[in-house]
């Protein structure tokens, strides 16, 4: 008997960044843990980017709800809060975001040669932890790649070729639709269970076991919680 569990994030996503912490706490607990398939699926937050587009994140925020930039770092300090209780590094000052495209695809292209998850968690340190901007450079999401073990010339080759995964990651995104995901983080569990949300990791660890012991005939939604979406990322609740 194995559990899949398919996630959908996005790399501008900062509870993604969370929820997979957590999720993967959950898991380090879980008894049947060497049974868990997980794969990671592409979800863009906002599609209609174009190619090569950077902006700064904090000013990005207040303008998206109508809050001060002092505001909207005051909010990036409580999602760092968050991470740093976890032992996440997450940079408040100087990140920028970006179209996701290019990575969702090396993401798919990773899958295949067994791992993605080495360079998923090279882009979200890239994309929290560095200093350096991620999002608008090839040369940068090629030194990422490479950085986590990938070859230099295969990983341009995939960029250059604009075609290359880009089905994949579509495929990806109308299938979290027909799910119902409208945010991301999501996770479904044997497609039975799904999770919204960068939850606690004792609601991932009731997840697992649900879907370890039980059946169900759908997808039911078993937690929901903070999550990026079209419409933004939820704001930190003030402490």
């Amino acid at each position: 008997m194995a559990v899949q569990v398919e996630i959908w994030t996005d790399i501008n996503c900062p509870f993604c960044y969370l929820g997979k912490r957590r999720f993967e706490e959950a898991l380090a607990e879980f008894p049947h843990r060497d049974a868990v398939q997980v794969v990671h699926k592409s979800f863009e937050l906002d599609p209609t980017l174009p190619h090569g587009h950077s902006d700064a994140v904090v000013p990005h925020i207040a303008e998206k709800y109508g809050i001060s930039e002092a505001q909207a770092a005051a909010n990036e300090r409580g999602i760092a809060a968050q991470a740093e209780a976890m032992g996440l590094t997450y940079r408040t000052d100087g990140r920028d975001f970006g179209s996701s495209f290019d990575m969702h695809r090396l993401l798919h292209w990773a899958l295949e040669l067994g791992r993605q998850e080495a360079l998923l968690d090279a882009l979200y340190a890239a994309n929290f932890a560095d200093d350096a901007p991620l999002f608008g450079d090839t040369e940068r999401l090629v030194q990422v790649a490479v950085g986590a073990g990938f070859d230099d010339t295969q990983v341009r080759a995939v960029l250059a070729d604009p075609d290359a995964y880009a089905e994949a990651v579509r495929a990806d995104e109308r299938e979290a639709t027909r799910l119902g995901a409208n945010g991301v983080p999501f996770f479904v569990l044997d497609r039975k269970y799904g999770v919204s949300g960068a939850q606690p990791s004792e609601v991932f660890a009731q997840a697992l076991a649900k879907a370890w012991s039980d059946h169900a005939p759908e997808l039911e939604i078993v937690a929901e919680g903070d999550a990026c979406g079209p419409e933004g990322c939820a704001l930190p609740e003030k402490g």
